[in-house]
């Protein structure tokens, strides 16, 4: 008897083991998730949106507000790392970008450096 409970503890450690490990790998270490937009973030979205790279959605590149209506905005947020505005044209984009968020978050960075490559020639010419 006394085994068959010692092995019933193992497996209930290696169980406690696995789960954790599993939780772990599925946050993943550069993963983030987006979070819906909350009241207490009106501010900083309005901030985000006033310097947001561009006005096509990084998923389907539909024009942000055109014919699907109003954008869907979502806070992308990755621990130890600023929180980012997500914009997408409908809910729907939203699952696509999930599947492969570093795909459009590449998206996104090359928008951001193309809108800040061309503030600074601008300012040089002057």
């Amino acid at each position: 008897m006394q085994s068959l409970r010692t092995l019933s503890l193992a497996a209930a450690l290696f169980g406690a083991v696995a789960i954790s490990s599993s939780a772990f790998a599925h946050e993943g270490h550069n993963k983030g998730q987006l979070v819906p937009v909350t009241a207490k973030d009106a501010a900083w979205v309005a901030k985000a949106k006033a310097e947001y790279p561009t006005t096509a959605c990084i998923v389907s590149e539909d024009k942000l507000g055109g014919d699907m209506g109003k954008p869907v905005d979502f806070i992308y947020r990755v621990e130890g790392k600023p929180d980012r505005l997500v914009s997408f044209c409908c809910k729907d984009c939203e699952k696509d970008f999930n599947k492969d968020p570093e795909k459009y978050l590449k998206v996104l960075d090359e928008a951001a450096a193309k809108k800040g490559d061309s503030t600074p020639e601008h300012h040089h010419k002057h």
